[in-house]
């Protein structure tokens, strides 16, 4: 007869068994075609988004982690975490990567575990190594070592999640490896990935479990996808939402309009043609959400940087004309629903309330903090538990594309710019124009949004009469019981904006 102490031997040497069970046990693989029918021919080297789109890739796990709050309490949290695109999502770059850059073997890098700035500038796919079973033999297919994933992916969830960034005309494979939940090796907890409101996704790639699949532990899916319309949008898992969602299973993905590529009069041709097809043409029953740009790409000149000038849509005008980006996620966390989802104690979802407010994951000061958060992992290592920092820093005489969307589970919030005009110009992923393809968007001093929103909004700080070099503006709350971090009353949702007399492209830094 089993004794109660017999019985919690076993069940602890069950668990035990279980945490170790994705490790020996698993079906990882990863899928990144270097063509398809849509693009038969690989992009030339140096030109990932040729004018008729391209294939490009991610990878990410699905698990747990620990992030740090204003306050320095580390918080547990249900996360996604990268497995490529490393040394891109720690200097806060998103992961995506072209087929080129994704199909790396990734047996013959070093990968730095644990490391919160790895020391290689290594993109590729986590695990990714020669297939013995190829014909011929050890060829790069979908075969993976899941011991690299494990060591990689197991505890190394951030918030939020990585970041994606495709364009236009783009086919996008992503991976999801369900690493298993070290922390709670009693939860058998599958992961999806659901794009909320992104355009023609199919049913069987949409992530909600009742009419597609979900990811089992030691399992990964590639989710396909087109990128047929420009706009911010953003991702989450889909399994028990109000739980995973609160707990921290939520990202950023944003699509780049074709009018970044209007120079080629190839893709003018084909954006001619969206004026012919009745889903896309402008004065129809649909709103106006791709106009037509001048054929002679006078659009084109340098921003403030010095950099081609980007657009947030094919706006037809150069209105959306920014100089410098940065996607912004709005979360909340409720401290108490954190660690209880530590532990085995059952979560009151009535009783949820966030007392942490974050953006891209982090509470004032750490929102104006450069470089990754690190938080350290179960096993006493440092990982980039919150890469994306959100000091927002625009050069004199330039805008700033703030691309923000909320999943907060249970608050609505606001954010509000005294000082610098916000120009509210795209709301869920959609330009405000008219049936006509006239201009609807407009100037505030703030922007209220609930869980499942974006917006696209661009601070204008073209005026050099009015903003100069060092001014330091602020970008927060006007709700005062947003603006402290649990029982610290100074801290929440609020970042600072700079002027600087130049902004570096790639770091984002006042230079």
């Amino acid at each position: 007869m089993f004794s109660p102490r017999t019985h919690r031997s076993s069940m602890a040497i069950l668990l035990l068994l279980f945490c170790a069970l994705p490790v020996f046990a698993t079906s990882f693989q990863v899928q990144c075609p270097t063509t398809t029918s849509a693009h038969p021919t690989p992009p030339a080297a140096g030109n990932p988004n040729p004018a008729g789109g391209s294939i490009k890739c991610q990878q990410i796990s699905g698990g747990d982690g620990y992030a740090t709050m204003g306050d320095g309490t580390q918080t547990y949290m249900f996360s996604f975490g990268p497995l490529s695109g490393l040394g891109d999502i720690v200097h806060g770059v998103p992961g995506t990567q072209p087929a080129a850059v994704f199909n790396q073997d990734s047996s013959l890098v070093t990968l730095s575990v644990g490391d919160p700035v790895p020391t290689t500038t290594y993109n590729g796919a986590v695990g990714l190594t020669p297939d013995p079973e190829s014909v011929p033999p050890n060829q790069l297919t979908t075969h993976v070592d899941a011991r690299q994933i494990m060591d990689v992916g197991v505890m190394n969830g951030s918030i939020p999640a990585p970041t994606m960034a495709i364009d236009e005309d783009d086919e996008f494979f992503l991976t999801l490896t369900n690493v298993g939940m070290i922390m709670r090796p009693d939860l058998f907890e599958q992961h999806t990935v659901h794009f909320h409101g992104y355009p023609n996704a199919s049913s069987f790639y949409d992530g909600v479990p009742d009419a597609s699949v979900a990811i089992n532990i030691g399992g990964s899916f590639t989710y396909y996808y087109l990128a047929p319309d420009a706009g911010t949008y953003f991702w989450h898992c889909h399994i028990t939402p109000p739980e995973h969602l609160q707990m921290g299973m939520v990202g950023q993905i944003f699509v780049r309009p074709r009018q970044n590529r209007v120079s080629s009069g190839t893709l003018y041709a084909g954006l001619q043609a969206q004026q012919t097809d009745l889903r896309t043409k402008c004065g129809d029953d649909i709103l106006c959400s791709s106009p037509l740009p001048p054929a002679n790409g006078t659009l084109h000149i340098n921003n403030k940087s010095g950099t081609p000038t980007l657009y947030t849509y094919n706006d037809g005008d150069g209105s959306t004309a920014y100089d410098v980006e940065y996607p912004i996620q709005i979360h909340g966390f409720d401290p108490n629903f954190h660690f209880i989802g530590m532990t085995f104690n059952p979560e009151p979802f009535t009783d949820m309330k966030d007392k942490y407010f974050l953006l891209n994951g982090r509470s004032y000061p750490d929102t104006v903090t450069q470089g990754p958060l690190q938080t350290p992992s179960a096993d006493g290592t440092m990982h980039a538990s919150q890469p994306l920092p959100t000091i927002i820093n625009i050069p004199v005489g330039g805008k700033a594309l703030l691309r923000i969307s909320d999943l907060d589970v249970s608050e609505y919030q606001t954010l509000a710019s005294l000082g610098i005009p916000m120009h509210v110009i795209g709301v869920n992923a959609r330009l405000l124009r008219d049936l006509s393809g006239n201009d609807t968007t407009y100037y505030s001093n703030s922007i209220t949004m609930g869980g499942g929103e974006s917006m696209d909004v661009i601070l204008d700080a073209s005026d050099t009469s009015t903003f100069h070099v060092g001014d330091t503006y602020y970008l927060y709350t006007p709700n005062l019981d947003h603006l402290s971090n649990d029982a610290e009353n100074f801290g929440g949702l609020m970042t600072e904006v700079h002027i600087c007399n130049a902004v570096d492209p790639a770091s984002k830094s006042c230079t």
